[in-house]
């Protein structure tokens, strides 16, 4: 497996950084643009930046903060929210970004993967899945950058995945909506089956709270960990983590 990629996640509305717990009360984290660059110094792989409330009011997300991002890191960066069409996906790796990132509009409508997957290439499509935990299965939930819109699709997570892979998505964001912002670690067998359903990439997101969290989601089968609270608060260094687990053993880019 190539090298393991740590991810901070930069969630956005009104063009403002902002982190909340389990996907509510979202407080103000930083102006994005310095919030990039922070990220980038610190030694980040990879950045992704989710328009949280963009699917649930309907509208795509604001490109000019897109294109602002882009002139200032080097680094590959993932944009998410209400991208709905190809022209919408084509206007995001138009500004600059490196990936798109979608969710509940390809639950709207599945064959949004396909026309994305066919016309910029499979791995610029990345499938965003927030898993819910009920009753011991998973099912995917939609809309969920707002509480009062957020909904069941009844939808199995691994049946979702499964398709989206067959569909053309590149890779997985695996969000595991109990674990947002707790701190207690990643849902690794959750993880792990979502690594054995399919064939791309899945990144492990929800939970991260010590370096040891990370270790176990590699351990897992994840090939990236995605993380907001640790890295956002500075309980977790990047340069540190990275170095922790080069002496587990994990192959990190330096």
């Amino acid at each position: 497996m190539p090298a393991r990629r740590i991810i901070p996640c930069l969630d956005v509305k009104d063009g403002r950084v902002v982190k909340g717990v389990q996907f509510r009360d979202h407080r103000d984290a930083g102006d994005i643009v310095e919030q990039a660059l922070r990220y980038r110094d610190e030694g980040a792989d990879e950045l992704v930046f989710y328009d949280i409330s963009a699917s649930a009011e309907g509208r795509s997300l604001d490109l000019s903060w897109v294109g602002r991002i882009a002139q200032v890191i080097d680094i590959p960066f993932a944009v998410a929210g209400g991208i709905r069409t190809r022209d919408s996906a084509a206007a995001c790796l138009g500004a600059g970004a490196d990936k798109v990132s979608i969710n509940s509009p390809a639950l709207e409508r599945p064959e949004l993967i396909d026309e994305l997957a066919r016309d910029f290439g499979a791995q610029c499509v990345v499938l965003g899945v927030d898993s819910f935990e009920d009753g011991g299965d998973y099912r995917v939930k939609q809309y969920t950058g707002n509480p009062l819109t957020t909904r069941d699709t009844r939808r199995r997570t691994l049946d979702w995945a499964r398709e989206a892979c067959s569909r053309g998505a590149g890779e997985i964001v695996l969000n595991c909506m109990r674990r947002d912002g707790v701190r207690t670690g990643y849902d690794l067998a959750h993880t792990t089956e979502v690594v054995e359903a399919v064939s791309v990439p899945v990144v492990a997101s929800g939970g991260a709270g010590e370096p040891r969290h990370f270790r176990d989601a590699f351990n897992a089968g994840a090939s990236a960990a995605l993380a907001a609270t640790v890295f956002h608060d500075r309980v977790i260094s990047i340069p540190d983590l990275k170095e922790f687990l080069a002496t587990c053993g994990i192959e990190m880019r330096r």
